[in-house]
């Protein structure tokens, strides 16, 4: 009789599993419960796993905690000289269109077929979320501080057909367990289990060690699928009196796959979009210094290469083409030297021909 869970038994449903890996297939751990997404329609299930999850017990937990959960903490403040930058931050479904224009600008070819589907995303509203600061977008908002500031973000689940629980969760600055954002089972404490209409606000410290850029996304319940449909987005700590420079930009290499989509076919993506034309358009001019910000945010390895340029990693070695895993970041800064339309791209042969290039034009 064949054995379900045997990779080599062609009938297993593992080895079906495995086979489907490259087409995005993956497993999600939601409340005890294992979730295979591995075709579309898959995060249908994902979705419904993650809306029977529960809030944790915090009185139950409290009465068999030890020592560690009993522990209390405090909200810190802004180092001397420091400030508090808040910001308003709304969890939304929108849908997103990949390739808006339908093209590829790079080879000419069109691109036939939806590119649209329902994303979850971090959005920027005013003060008080009394409206949106612009689309609801991949990725969310770009948080910016300097050395010495709380980071203090106002965080609301917006969702209206998802009833699941969000979070946000950072990486590179500090913070306590009681705004790490996460959810952990019976462990969880008030900031990792933000469930619709709800609001939490955060406050990461920005210490010295949190100097570069960084990702955050979603780690509640459901935070894989989450993330792989567009719940991340970056944070850029400076040193006290530093100034941005004049081109600035957070680069998101990732793909969109059917079983997280529900279309019909893969993109390689930047910044949730495919295909030169439709991803970002960076624009310098000759003289200028260049930041870019490089996130690998998917279960792939990339690596991003611009042509006609080069730069110094952080050992001072020249490189052309660094690699970023998952929730890796890599910072690209030179001073502009090169006019003409280059090509930046991933340089995974088969990521950058299904989606993941754009143009850097230099005056």
């Amino acid at each position: 009789m064949p054995d379900p869970l045997d990779p080599f038994d062609p009938t297993s449903n593992r080895r079906r599993f495995l086979q489907v890996g490259a087409a995005g297939a993956f497993l999600c751990t939601i409340g005890g419960e294992t979730v295979s997404v591995a075709k579309r329609g898959d995060a249908v299930k994902a979705d419904a796993a993650a809306s029977k999850v529960t809030r944790p017990n915090a009185k139950a937990k409290a009465a068999a905690a030890g020592p560690t959960e009993q522990q209390k903490y405090v909200t810190p403040d802004p180092q001397p000289g420091g400030r508090k930058v808040e910001y308003w931050i709304q969890a939304v479904e929108t849908k997103w269109t990949i390739v808006p224009f339908k093209r590829d600008d790079w080879h000419g070819t069109k691109i036939p077929g939806s590119t649209t589907f329902k994303a979850t995303v971090y959005q920027q509203w005013t003060e008080g979320f009394a409206a949106p600061l612009g689309p609801a977008a991949i990725p969310g908002p770009t948080l910016h501080a300097e050395v010495g500031d709380t980071l203090v973000v106002h965080f609301r689940n917006g969702f209206k057909t998802l009833d699941q629980a969000v979070t946000m969760h950072p990486h590179g600055v500090k913070y306590n367990p009681e705004y790490d954002g996460v959810y952990l089972g019976e462990y969880t404490r008030a900031g990792g289990f933000i469930e619709p209409t709800e609001e939490f606000t955060y406050t990461w410290e920005c210490v010295p060690e949190s100097v570069g850029a960084w990702p955050y996304h979603d780690h509640g319940p459901n935070h894989t699928l989450n993330t792989f449909r567009g719940m991340f987005g970056s944070l850029v700590i400076r040193n006290k009196g530093e100034g941005l420079p004049p081109v600035t930009q957070s680069l998101f290499l990732h793909q969109l796959q059917p079983p997280v989509t529900g279309l019909k076919r893969s993109f390689q993506c930047i910044n949730g979009r495919a295909y030169a034309g439709n991803t970002p358009v960076i624009r310098a001019k000759v003289g200028q210094e260049v930041a870019l910000h490089v996130f690998g945010m998917d279960n792939n390895f990339h690596d991003f290469h611009i042509h006609g340029h080069r730069w110094k990693d952080s050992a001072g070695a020249f490189v052309d083409t660094p690699s970023v895993g998952p929730n890796e970041t890599t910072t690209v800064r030179f001073v502009e030297d090169n006019p003409g339309r280059w090509l930046y791209h991933c340089h995974v042969f088969s990521h950058q021909d299904a989606g993941m290039a754009g143009w850097y034009l230099v005056e």
